[in-house]
């Protein structure tokens, strides 16, 4: 049998967490033969109703599951983890500023920083959902500094498949029929969902471009984009709350990429370290980009893809208010330390 994965999923009470430890613990994203330690921490005054998460869990009675530990202690939510899904913060709420929410978690993301510094494996891969996930990443790295940099990520997959949904649902085909879409920079309204470099794949018909396929430019170039820049938005306006049973689809998504890699020939977004090295994007912003995965996990940036002058200036207006929150960020943490 092969050794269990330990895996932290923070906020485990909340509404992602609960849509989500169901298939992590089902060998959804790990694979049915791949026992799971399934570890739950959420604040003290959540406990309870994650208590009832774990009696649901047992009564599933799933082959996979081997542990379940449910936990308000720091220490014993992330000593030797193997991934660590960090959901937990102040959710968004309709009329609320990313800079409010910004404020009300970097605090969070601080601390869970130390704590993956100081009681995880050196090996531990991370992935960051509470909003604003790219700076709250990279807050949460900053504050790991024995963990590489690489073993941080941020969730751009929704978005991701969002951008799929919706050019399949223009053509009629499935989202698995559409592949190499890209959402680039911060996980908000700027970020810029890309289908330049896009297929798709329309009955018995040859593989061709998105843009080939859906012949309307202005529609690609409008409506799209801010649909699916606008999406978790339009969400908490029909559901007065945010994404979940999305949310929770899309981190299985992004988690199984990283363990399995991606499928030959295409890329997946994520949110990753900038080292400044790839498409003019600063160093030390979380950012999104194409990747291609291997069967080790290891991710490599799909370099060399062409640029066009709109894209371009999408792509900065993005990789600007990262900076800007980052700066926020880390001015509000010198703050109260101080």
């Amino acid at each position: 049998m092969a050794k269990e994965i330990k895996v932290l999923v923070t906020g485990a009470a909340g509404q992602i967490g609960y849509s989500l430890v169901f298939p992590i613990a089902n060998g959804d994203v790990f694979g049915k033969d791949q026992p799971v330690h399934v570890v739950l921490l959420d604040i003290p005054q959540m406990i309870e109703a994650v208590k009832g998460v774990v009696l649901e869990l047992q009564d599933c009675a799933l082959p996979s599951l081997k542990n379940i530990t449910a936990t308000s202690d720091v220490q014993e939510a992330f000593t030797d983890i193997d991934y660590a899904i960090l959901v937990g913060a102040m959710p968004r709420r309709q009329g609320m500023e990313r800079k409010d929410l910004l404020k009300a978690n970097a605090k969070i993301f601080e601390q869970q920083g130390k704590a993956l510094d100081t009681y995880s494996k050196k090996t531990v891969k991370v992935l960051v959902v509470g909003n604003p996930a790219n700076t709250n990443c990279l807050i949460a790295a900053t504050c790991a500094p024995s963990i590489p940099k690489k073993n941080f990520t941020c969730l751009t997959r929704l978005d991701h498949n969002r951008a799929k949904a919706q050019i399949a649902g223009r053509l009629g085909i499935t989202a698995n029929c559409v592949e190499n879409a890209i959402i680039w920079g911060n996980h908000s309204s700027t970020q810029y969902p890309d289908v330049s470099h896009a297929s798709v794949k329309i009955g018995d018909k040859p593989k061709q471009s998105v843009v080939e396929a859906v012949k309307d430019d202005a529609w690609l170039n409008g409506d799209f984009i801010t649909t699916v820049q606008k999406r978790g938005a339009a969400i908490i306006e029909a559901r007065k709350l945010s994404s979940a049973m999305s949310a929770a689809k899309a981190i299985c998504d992004h988690i199984r990429d990283w363990h399995f890699g991606t499928p030959a020939g295409q890329w997946t977004s994520m949110g990753i370290y900038s080292t400044g090295k790839f498409y003019e994007i600063a160093e030390n912003l979380i950012y999104s980009m194409p990747v291609y995965i291997d069967d080790q996990g290891c991710y490599k940036v799909e370099d060399g893809l062409s640029i066009s002058d709109a894209s371009r200036a999408r792509m900065d207006a993005t990789a600007n208010e990262l900076l800007a929150e980052r700066n926020d960020a880390f001015t509000f943490l010198q703050g109260q330390s101080s």
